[in-house]
Formats: C-alpha cells, sequence, structure tokens
C-alpha cells in the first residue's frame, strides 16, 4: 500500500508539472541545504534478542540526526539528493551501554504548491539507501587493569559486540519554509517518513550472515529544522 501510494504521489507530481505553460521551463533555481533534526526508529527484532542478555544494554528508539543537500526547482517541481546521519546511546557510556549510527543516501522529487519566492511547501517521495551500525558495551568497570595488559583472552572479552544492517529505502514528506528577510536564505521545518521494502537480518561487524539472526524493518520518522541558502536564478 506504502509503495502504491509512492508511486501514485508521484505521477500526479509529474502531471501537475507538465500541465504548466512550457516557456516556465527556463526558469532553474538552485539551493542547498542543512538540517539539524531527530528520528525515531525502534528495531524490535533485534532488542527483542538483547533482552534476553542482561549484560547488554538495549538499543534506544530515537536518534540526533544530521543532513547535507542540494535541491533544484524548476517550475515549482522540485528534485534532490541528501545524504544524512544519526546517532544515539543507551545507558551509562562508562559501563554498560549501547550506541546506534546510520549512514544514508536519498534522491526525492516533490512540488511546491505556493507560487513565488518568499514561501515554499512541497510534498517529497523517493528512494535512498540506509545502512546501520549498532555497538553493545558490557561493564568492565570490575576488570583489571593488568589483566588487559597481560591476557589477550581478558582484551577480546571487553570489546564491544557490534552488529550491521542495510536498507533500500522509499521516502515520503513534506516540507516548509520562509525566506527570511533581509537575507540571502531561508529556514523551515521538514517532516518524513522513511520505509524498506522487506525485513532485513542483522549481521556481523564485518556484514557476513548469522544463523538464526535477528530481522527487522526499517520504519523511520524524522523531523528537522531545514536551513536553506538562497537559489541562483538562470533564465
Amino acid at each position: 500500500m506504502k509503495f502504491t501510494f509512492l508511486v501514485l504521489f508521484t505521477a500526479i507530481s509529474l502531471g501537475g508539472f507538465a500541465q504548466k505553460d512550457k516557456t516556465q521551463w527556463k526558469k532553474v533555481s538552485r539551493l542547498s541545504t542543512v538540517s539539524i533534526g531527530a528520528s525515531f526508529q525502534k528495531f524490535e527484532g533485534l532488542n527483542s534478542r538483547i533482552a534476553a542478555y542482561p549484560q547488554y544494554k538495549e538499543l534506544r528508539d530515537y536518534m540526533g540526526t544530521l543532513s547535507l543537500g542540494s535541491m533544484m526547482t524548476k517550475n515549482n517541481f522540485i528534485s534532490g539528493i541528501s545524504l544524512s546521519g544519526g546517532s544515539s546511546m543507551s545507558g551509562d557510556r562508562n559501563k554498560r551501554s549501547s550506541a546506534l549510527q546510520f549512514l544514508s543516501g536519498q534522491f526525492n522529487i516533490g512540488y511546491d504548491f505556493i507560487p513565488g519566492d518568499k514561501f515554499m511547501l512541497y510534498p517529497l517521495v523517493g528512494l535512498g539507501f540506509e545502512g546501520y551500525q549498532a555497538k553493545f558495551y558490557k561493564d568492565n568497570s570490575g576488570v583489571n587493569f593488568n589483566d588487559v595488559l597481560n591476557s589477550p583472552g581478558t582484551q577480546n572479552n571487553i570489546r564491544p559486540v557490534k552488529f550491521t544492517n542495510k536498507f533500500t529505502t522509499y521516502n515520503l514528506g513534506l516540507g516548509f519554509s520562509v525566506k527570511a528577510p533581509k537575507c540571502n536564505s531561508s529556514v523551515g521545518i521538514q517532516a518524513g517518513y522513511t520505509g524498506s521494502f522487506n525485513d532485513k537480518a542483522w549481521k556481523s561487524s564485518d556484514r557476513q550472515d548469522l544463523a538464526n539472526a535477528p530481522a527487522d524493518r526499517l520504519s523511520r520518522f524524522q523531523v528537522g529544522l531545514v536551513f536553506t541558502g538562497m537559489p541562483h536564478s538562470k533564465k
């Protein structure tokens, strides 16, 4: 159903764009974007497996995020790419804890429904790719320092456990921005949903398959404050 909505929305956006006067195609605007925000994702499969091992801490279900991108508008039609990263940690950083990081790339298209340069209101759809790494740290505060120096086995035992996963994604979003007065920039907010097409099993830190590994589906909501450089128009 979500994938059908993605295709339908894309077709509607392209159709509305095609109906505009062809003379408007000559106007092109390019923007650069920076976004700071939060992302919400719960990996239930991995967390349920970790919960059976009390020496490890479960992952948080939210992360801080940073995104860098570029956007082009042509006759209100929007296309853009972005690179994003996120990170979170739960528990005591110096003892028992867990950490989750991700990197993603997206290509999106959309349509600005407000004519003019002062405001933008634009839904977005697109495709992307995301890679995740989860780390789980045991409480090693009771391990003797000299034992770590003298024993390779102890050195291995205090290392964190790492798992990785990756997803091909589809993206749905909505953004709104306002041009800052007397300034060649704009500020706005953008919210969206990123989902994966299927469940993916977690792998080792070297991305190797593991028997009986838990699987998760990406279902991530995000919201961010977006700072946009003013476009340079060409006619």
